[in-house]
């Protein structure tokens, strides 16, 4: 089995910057895992907030993470800031796969490679719901 690599920088189509927090090092004196994790939950609810008109708490589809992963290329540390790219692996009528990518400033490639699938839900059925239009456009501004 190969190992992945970094991605590189051009395969993402859209960056936010965010600030590392002291909290953010572990023991080990780096980002901890658990981290990342709520970093692409940042950035990809501030995408969805900005570009999709989601509404948090009030829209009656929502999209629940149904699988998540990331490969870890090199450490990150506070007070590095660090940039994220947003790409779409796969859209679908009822669910969307994204690629984040963690980059140091300028960076080239990679520093953790992350990977979760939104499926959406209707909220008060809890049955599979098509994605609402304008995520939906959205999510195709950035696949495109």
């Amino acid at each position: 089995m190969s190992r992945p690599q970094p991605a590189p920088r051009d395969r993402f189509r859209k960056f936010y910057e965010l600030a590392t927090r002291w909290a953010d090092n572990d023991i080990y004196g780096h980002a901890n895992n658990v981290v990342y994790y709520a970093w692409f939950d940042t950035v990809v609810n501030r995408f969805l907030i900005e570009f999709g008109g989601l509404r948090p708490g009030l829209d009656p589809v929502v999209g629940y993470v149904v699988t998540s992963g990331c490969d870890y290329f090199s450490p990150v540390s506070y007070p590095e800031p660090i940039e994220l790219g947003l790409r779409i692996e796969r859209l679908g009528s009822k669910s969307v796969s994204w690629e984040i990518g963690v980059f140091t400033q300028g960076a080239e490639q990679s520093c953790a490679t992350g990977r979760f699938t939104h499926a959406f839900v209707d909220r008060s059925s809890g049955r599979s719901a098509d994605i609402p239009p304008a995520i939906r456009e959205a999510l195709e501004s950035l696949s495109s």
